[in-house]
């Protein structure tokens, strides 16, 4: 069920990143190591005090001192490989950035060999020509109408205008004021009223 829609993932950890991950193990291993062994020296000092034994426990501090130093020292190589692992991640992002501005700058170069200034300026020239063109077009057209052309334009504008503007004429009678109130026999329909008889 590994590999379930067929595709390998690739890993993102390199072999650099490996290294460095490695080193930084067996560095943490030793730091634990020297841990234990820190513990059980400083038992072993006060037993050795406890059985009078000053000289030896004294010996036993010192070496214990020194390997507190060592431990020390272990945990900045620790941070140092860290940040080393850092810098790697952040400068191969930094890369491919870079690749990345490489592979448009070439595009964009490509780009301005196909289409130089002077072909732009070639391409809105034609352009203004041919408005300019379709421009005298319009004016030909509109000049070519006549004058008894133009009135009848304005006639059937204003034909259609009216046929919009036809409003029903209101009645010249006045309203009644009060609507008389109809028996309830008379709004009955018919067929209502052959049954009831």
């Amino acid at each position: 069920m590994g590999n379930l829609f067929g595709r390998k993932r690739r890993s993102r950890v390199t072999e650099q990143d490996r290294a460095v991950l490695q080193q930084r193990d067996k560095l943490r291993q030793y730091q634990k190591r020297l841990s234990l062994g820190l513990e059980r020296e400083r038992a072993l000092a006060r037993q050795l005090l406890r059985d009078g034994k000053k000289e030896k426990a004294m010996l036993l501090l010192k070496k214990k001192r020194y390997q507190e130093q060592l431990l020390d020292k272990t945990e900045n190589q620790i941070s140092n490989l860290e940040r080393m692992v850092q810098d790697i991640e952040f400068t191969q992002i930094e890369m491919k950035v870079i690749e990345g501005l490489k592979i448009g700058n070439e595009c964009l170069n490509k780009m301005h060999q196909v289409m130089s200034i002077e072909e732009v300026e070639r391409i809105i020239g034609e352009t203004q020509d041919a408005v300019e063109y379709q421009r005298q077009i319009d004016e030909l057209l509109a000049g070519s109408l006549t004058e008894e052309d133009e009135d009848a334009i304005l006639e059937e504008l204003n034909a259609i205008t009216q046929e919009q503007l036809e409003l029903p004429e209101v009645p010249s009678e006045p309203l009644p004021e009060k609507i008389p109130e109809a028996s309830p026999v008379k709004n009955r329909p018919k067929a209502e009223l052959v049954a009831a008889s």
